[in-house]
């Protein structure tokens, strides 16, 4: 059985000819910079195969994130802790591969597992490397605090880095399950510091997940120099993200509060991404009272 080629009409959307010039600049640290400063939002999906990460990069998704949610929706494992550093390699590499036979203009971003950064600033490097050598622009990292020292020696070595603070689904154990995170003043106070330091120490990019939203906005108002990327953490953040499962409605289980099912009203998988791209720019995504706390 053989595929559809990704030049002609499928589910996936029209693709344009891989031969064909990009219409679009490239997505680069300056650009997101830019972006951030002017207030343009900035959207992120994740992917982990070439053919959706054409498909996004097609849509105008400017950031793809090769998360390692993967393990959950793509290896059915029940938390992302068992994903491995081997694992990220491949599916990095495959989406370079998509992104690349397109438009080429998507930023993209490597998750560090877990246990690939957590022994030393050195492992840390070494993790990074194998990433970026596979083909991601970044990489991206959870929790405060001690990754802090980390993400400065990342960045004064030239990796950009993304951080993830909120619910980070690789200590999910340790919170306790898939729950609110900052709810209570001293654990907002805290979120607040590790944000600042994240940002002293280089990242550019600042994931939050499950994070009130009023929280969320006050986040994003300290770091005027590091975008804050929500999901589940409200409109005011610099942009937004999902994990592509999600948006299509393809997940193996209950969508999330925070999640919109844009598949739903769209004729193809780039329509979908296409109306979460406009509805993050213009922000009719999310709706606090919908997918927020």
């Amino acid at each position: 059985m053989t595929s559809t080629s990704p030049n002609n009409a499928s589910p996936y959307g029209t693709l344009p000819p891989a031969s064909s010039p990009a219409t679009r600049k490239p997505v680069s640290l300056p650009r997101l910079h830019e972006m951030h400063a002017r207030g343009e939002k900035i959207t992120m999906l994740t992917a982990y195969d070439a053919t959706f990460a054409a498909v996004a990069d097609a849509a105008g998704v400017e950031t793809i994130l090769v998360g390692d949610s993967l393990g959950m929706v793509c290896q059915g494992l029940s938390s992302t802790v068992g994903v491995t550093l081997e694992t990220m390699r491949y599916h990095v590499e495959s989406v370079k591969r998509g992104v690349l036979r397109v438009q080429g203009t998507a930023w993209i971003i490597g998750d560090l597992p877990y246990g690939s950064y957590h022994e030393s600033k050195e492992q840390a490097f070494r993790s990074a490397a194998v990433l970026m050598q596979a083909g991601a622009h970044m990489v991206k990292l959870e929790g405060g605090g001690w990754t802090t020292e980390t993400v400065r020696f990342l960045v004064e070595r030239g990796i950009p880095v993304c951080g993830h603070l909120g619910l980070t689904p690789q200590t999910v154990h340790a919170l306790g399950g898939y729950r609110v995170q900052g709810k209570t003043e001293a654990s907002a106070a805290q979120l607040m510091r590790d944000s600042l330091a994240l940002q002293d120490a280089g990242a550019t990019l600042l994931v939050l997940e499950m994070v009130p939203a009023a929280l969320s906005a006050e986040v994003t108002r300290a770091l005027p120099q590091c975008a804050t990327i929500g999901i589940g953490a409200g409109v005011d953040t610099a942009g937004q993200v999902l994990v592509l499962h999600d948006m299509l409605g393809v997940n193996l289980g209950k969508n999330a509060k925070f999640v919109r099912n844009f598949m739903a009203d769209a004729g193809s998988v780039r329509g979908a991404m296409e109306t979460y791209v406009r509805a993050v720019k213009d922000g009719s995504f999310p709706v606090n009272a919908e997918h927020a706390w």
